[in-house]
């Protein structure tokens, strides 16, 4: 398996327990499918640089997981459909 870190901002326009619900659906969708989460970090809620679908504010999450391609594929996918995720990040880290 090879080692990703997934970055993904929530809208902050969520109520507080819908924010903490959409980030398990994202630990969900590795855990569903054979990956393994090493490390989860809540940064909280930040000014994002620029607007994007009209907000101006977004609760970030970081994940470090290990996951083969398709887990990262469906990953991937699932993060575009949501509505409520503005923006994700999936980067494959170097083998140590």
């Amino acid at each position: 398996m090879k080692k990703y870190e997934v970055m993904f901002i929530v809208k902050s326009t969520n109520e507080s327990d819908n924010i903490k619900k959409y980030a398990e659906e994202m630990k969900n969708i590795v855990t569903e499918n054979k990956g393994k989460i090493v490390e989860f970090n809540e940064l909280g809620e930040k000014k994002l640089a620029y607007p994007i679908k009209k907000e101006i504010n977004g609760y970030y999450y970081v994940m470090v997981i290990e996951a083969q391609n398709e887990t990262i594929s469906e990953l991937d996918r699932k993060a575009l459909i949501n509505e409520n995720i503005l923006r994700h990040l999936i980067i494959k880290l170097d083998e140590e």
